[in-house]
This record gives C-alpha cells, structure tokens and sequence, in this order.
C-alpha cells in the first residue's frame, strides 16, 4: 500500500537524508511568469538603476486567517512578538519547530480586524494552516490559497489574488503616476492604498531592491488591466517586468536565505504534524542538495541566529520551539553572511563545460545557480574543517560576482578567505544532475546584504519592522 502521509513516506524510506538527496522532484520552479521577457542581466540591472514590476502572483501561497482567534495562533507559532500588530501593518512570520529549528518564513498583514494574510513558501503555510486546524481554535475562519501549479500543462491558472511589487531608484515616480498625485512614502512594513486605473488597491511599503517600492495587490480578476497600467505608467521612466529567472536572484543582493530545510522530519512532537501532512507534500518530495552529506537529518536544520533573525525572537509570549530557543547560547550560534567567489575559480567552473576529456564540474546556471529546493554546501577553512554552509546560490550583473548566502561560525570575520565545496560527492538520484567532480572555490566573506543599496535602506528597514 502505497504510503498516505509523510510520516509513512520516512518510515518506508528508513533514511531522510537519502530520500530527500535523491528525490527527483527537479529544480524548484517559479511558476506561470516567463523566465525572461528582455534578458536576466537587463532586468537585474534594472532594480538597480531604474525600477523594475515584479509579478508575485503565482509562487507563493496566501493563506487567509479570520476571527478573534486568528491572532492567537499567530502568536502560538511565531518567534516575533505580537504585543504590537495594529490593523494596517505587516510582519515577517518565523515560525520554529519544538526542537528551535526554523520551519520557513514569509509576510504576515494585518489587513482588517480579525483578519490577517500570510504569503510565503510551503513549509510556513503548511505549519500555519495545520496549528490552526488542529489547535482548538473555535472563532477562526482559514483559508489556503495554493501557489500556481509549477508544470500547468495548458490548464488555465487563477489565484484569488494578483501581488505585484514596484520597485528600484524610480519606482515613486512611476507609484504617483498611477496614483493620480503623490503618495506618502510610509515606514516599512506600513500598509496603505493607491489608485491604479480608476481603482484603489492596498499597499505595502516594501524594499527588495534597496530603494523605496510598494507591494500591491487585488483580485485576480482584475490581473491584466493594472498589469498593463502599471507597464504602460513605467515606460518613461526605464521600468522593466522581471521574469521569473532574475527574480529569484534579488535575494543574493538583499540577504534573505527563502529555504532552510523545515525542521520538522525527527522530533516526536512533531510526529503529528508528519501525519498530518500528505505524502506528496512539499516536505515529502524536496530536494536536499549540495556537497554536505550527513546521516543524520538534523545536521540541515538551522536555528533564528544561524538564518539572521536573532533580534527577532522575542520571549514575551509562550511560542512552540520557545524553550529550545532559550537554552541556546545566542553569540555562540553561527551567523548569516554573503560570499564573494573568486572569479577565476568560477571562471573554471563554466570551462568544464567545454572540458571534452572528464565529466566536469557541477553546472553553475545563472542567475539561479540552486539545483535544489534546500541547498547545502559545506563552507571549509584552510584545514578543510566544516565551518558553515553555503545556501542560496548565483550571479549578479549588478555586482558582475558569483554570489551565496551562507551562515558561518561566529568567529569569522568580515574578509577571510573561506572555500565553498561546489558540487556532490557521489551520484545522487536527482533529475537535474549529471555525473561531476567537486571543486574548492575561493570565497570571501563579505556583508550582508552585499549590495550597499540593500545595507543601508532595505535591512534597516526590516529589522526595524521585524521587532516592532
């Protein structure tokens, strides 16, 4: 009998670590939007240097949280405080497991009394919408809106919301065309409206690229026409649309790390959870990659301190994974840095391709070099001692560098030279890999965020908002 729940899924395979390595789930995909509608280099360059529409609409989920007791799950699963979360503002959501390990993350808005919208990834949505199933809660309303399918195969894709984001150096001129007149540039993570085509549409004041955007959104109905508004608005002033294969890419430049492993495959009070979720959830067929290999799947889980969310974890209210988190010792945890590769060792990454005499190194695509949902790679010292991981990795033009988003012992400091391990030490089951040999590629540890743009506005202003 083929297994029913997660739970079966880890029991039948007997090691979590092999199943998750040789899953061959594939590369993630950003669904629906076109990888690319000028060129990657063109679109990164773009949130740089004039502004850039994202379209948001299809790869996360939004789920819908309404009732007095909304607000008591949130806090129940959250390491953030709640004390303060008036109506009109958003939060990172950073849900942990019993054992501290970081389940995912994503936004969290306050968009009505009673009622709150989480977007993000699988492994936070799953986590909420469970908890706030199974948690007795008796006046609240939930809704799960899935993400687009990822292969639509010609089927028509709806969502019940369209999200798009405004973004780069000229993005408020384009936000007070639209809007008709000008627009308030509010706190981060504050939330208001604008006027797009004759209709008013809720704002959030967001940053990716480093300088002052808005994050719009409204039924889906109405996708096409503000869509086309927001391009035809932009034209003058250099906007471009970014595809979906640059998107992905803007995080190396603002520091976020979008998928820890979820922390959930071996503690016992979590075993609930593993039968609740079924066996072709996003946690039963991920992809772990990279060159760390451990037995042991807790090795992969990364607590708030290693990911950067430290100052985010608030012990005022009783969370799951509250007591694991107070026995850690917070300076000792590694921390979350940027990685600059050596350009000639990545230089020799991309001649292997045309190396017609051995099987060459692992493939670095660009932007996007992940090959996994969860990626590892084993950050070494001159002695070859594991001293962190490499976890989100690719290139930006903006920067013309070979970027990753790691989290390293606490004792390195800004500008060793350290060595990624680029590539697996044996032949996985994976889809997406061909045989290939390991390299040693210099980096340097750098700062995060690496662009000084995203330094210097948009992380002062997430942590700002994050611990309000």
């Amino acid at each position: 009998m083929a297994p029913a729940n997660l739970q079966e899924v880890l029991d039948a395979a007997g090691n979590t670590v092999k199943l998750l390595r040789d899953s061959k789930l594939g590369t993630y995909i950003y669904p629906v939007v076109p990888a690319e509608f000028s060129n990657w280099r063109r679109e990164q360059r773009a949130w740089r240097e004039t502004a850039v529409l994202y379209d948001q609409s299809h790869h996360m989920v939004n789920v819908f949280l309404k009732g007095p007791d909304a607000i008591k799950v949130i806090e129940r699963t959250a390491i953030n405080s709640v004390a303060n979360f008036p109506v009109g503002r958003a939060k990172q959501y950073i849900p942990t497991a019993s054992n501290g390990g970081v389940i995912g993350d994503g936004i969290l808005f306050h968009d009505a009394e009673d009622s709150y919208i989480f977007v993000g990834r699988a492994p936070a949505s799953n986590w909420l919408q469970y908890h706030a199933e199974t948690g007795g809660y008796n006046d609240l309303e939930i809704v799960y809106d899935d993400r687009s399918p990822s292969r639509p195969y010609g089927r028509a894709v709806s969502r019940r919301l369209w999200r798009f984001e405004i973004q780069g150096p000229n993005a408020w001129p384009v936000i007070e065309k639209l809007n008709g007149g000008p627009v308030d540039q509010l706190k981060f993570f504050h939330m208001a409206t604008m006027k797009i085509a004759g209709e008013t549409y809720p704002t959030l004041r967001h940053g990716m690229a480093g300088a002052p955007g808005l994050e719009i959104w409204g039924p889906y109905e109405s996708y096409e026409r503000v869509r086309e508004a927001i391009l035809e608005a932009g034209e003058e002033f250099g906007l471009l649309p970014v595809g979906s294969r640059a998107y992905s890419s803007n995080t190396l430049e603002s520091g976020w790390i979008p998928s820890p492993l979820p922390a959930i495959y071996s503690s016992e009070a979590e075993r609930g959870y593993r039968e609740w979720l079924p066996a072709n959830s996003y946690e039963a067929t991920q992809v772990l990659s990279g060159s760390f290999v451990s037995d042991d799947i807790e090795d992969y889980y990364t607590n708030p301190y290693d990911l950067g969310y430290g100052h985010i974890v608030k012990f005022d209210h009783d969370f799951i994974g509250r007591e694991a988190l107070e026995a850690l010792e917070a300076e000792a945890q590694r921390k979350k840095v940027t990685l600059a590769w050596n350009a000639e060792d990545l230089a020799d990454i991309f001649a292997s391709l045309l190396d017609v005499e051995g099987p060459g190194y692992q493939v670095f695509d660009l932007p996007n070099a992940n090959y996994g949902s969860s990626n590892f790679d084993s950050v070494v010292d001159a002695d070859g001692t594991v001293v962190g991981f490499s976890m989100f990795t690719g290139y930006s033009a903006n920067e013309r560098r070979g970027l990753s988003l790691a989290t390293v012992a606490p004792e390195i400091p800004i500008g060793t030279e350290l060595h990624v391990v680029w590539g697996e030490p044996a032949q996985t089951g994976k889809t997406n890999v061909e045989p290939h040999v390991q390299k040693q590629v210099r980096v340097v540890v750098s700062p995060v965020p690496y662009a000084v743009t995203a330094r210097t506005e948009y992380a002062e202003g997430w942590r700002t908002a994050a611990t309000r």
